[in-house]
């Protein structure tokens, strides 16, 4: 197990850095273990898996979870409002961090993760090979 930490800051778009993180570090398996900040401005998939809700305020981050490999990312997100309503969704291009973002990515070295199309969902589905010993 292998740890890589970073803090982002304003402006950085959070997929943008974490795609930009896979390839510097040549990760080939990685899951987010932490992301703890703020963003002003959130777009996410819902779970119609076509419409974007995009949403231009400062809002908390409250969860980031998912897995990371170099032919994509497949993450989720979760933030709150200054009335502490929260919402979410599958991450995509747009979440722009206002101050700061505590990431903090697992790199799974046992592992090898890559994405092939399944024609039963219509996705590119996560295909996980454990490295032989």
């Amino acid at each position: 197990m292998k740890i890589y930490a970073v803090r982002l800051t304003e402006g950085m778009d959070l997929k943008v850095e974490i795609e930009r993180i896979v390839k510097a570090e040549q990760i080939k398996a990685g899951v987010i273990l932490s992301s703890v900040g703020c963003v002003s401005k959130a777009r996410f998939r819902v779970a119609d898996g076509i419409s974007i809700k995009e949403i231009k305020e400062n809002l908390e981050i409250l969860s980031l979870n998912g897995t990371i490999s170099p032919k994509g990312v497949h993450m989720h997100i979760s933030c709150s409002d200054s009335d502490g309503i929260s919402f979410g969704g599958h991450l995509v291009e747009g979440n722009i961090v206002n101050t700061t973002c505590e990431l903090v990515i697992e790199i799974l070295e046992d592992y090898k993760f890559y994405r092939k199309m399944d024609l039963n969902t219509g996705y590119e589905e996560l295909i996980i090979e454990k490295n032989q010993a």
